[in-house]
């Protein structure tokens, strides 16, 4: 996995928000130095595959309250979802899914999947009318059948692009 360094990033938070630990991520780039990157500089995420690989991308419209499913280029399917409100504005960006926990427990329903930005991720909700809105503290909600099936059909290294 590739991953762009982005404005304000670190070696470590980018260790951070891909759950690898820095070492991992040094001797992985050889010419890397961890004290100085630099914004476009790309650096190697080991344990992860490339996305571009992969036959699935969701697409996350913050505005639009929806996350669609793209296998091999084309629409499979497009689910509703609450995002962010005020203050804890869902990121935009692209990431990845890093892992999945079924039933985590508390509000995020029976489904977590992480991203690659950390404490941000993809998960049910046990306050089903909050679907359709902006309540989240940044998360992306689903309904708990939605993303269970999300969670079935997508693997671990899934790229997420979350827009406006």
């Amino acid at each position: 996995m590739l991953h762009e360094v982005k404005r304000g990033e670190t070696l470590y938070q980018i260790s951070v928000d891909y759950r690898t630990p820095i070492s991992s991520i040094i001797r992985a780039n050889p010419s890397i130095n961890p004290d100085l990157i630099s914004i476009g500089q790309v650096i190697e995420i080991p344990g992860f595959p490339n996305p571009n690989t992969l036959p699935y991308r969701i697409e996350v419209s913050i505005n639009g309250r929806w996350l669609k499913l793209f296998h091999n280029g084309a629409l499979q399917k497009q689910y509703p979802i609450a995002v962010g409100r005020v203050l804890y504005d869902t990121p935009i960006g692209s990431y990845i899914i890093l892992n999945k926990a079924p039933n985590p427990g508390g509000p995020f329903g029976t489904m977590w999947m992480s991203l690659s930005k950390q404490s941000y991720g993809i998960h049910g909700t046990n306050d089903p009318s909050s679907i359709g809105k902006a309540v989240s503290r940044g998360c992306i909600r689903m309904y708990n059948p939605d993303v269970e099936e999300l969670s079935r059909i997508v693997p671990i290294g899934t790229q997420v692009n979350i827009h406006l």
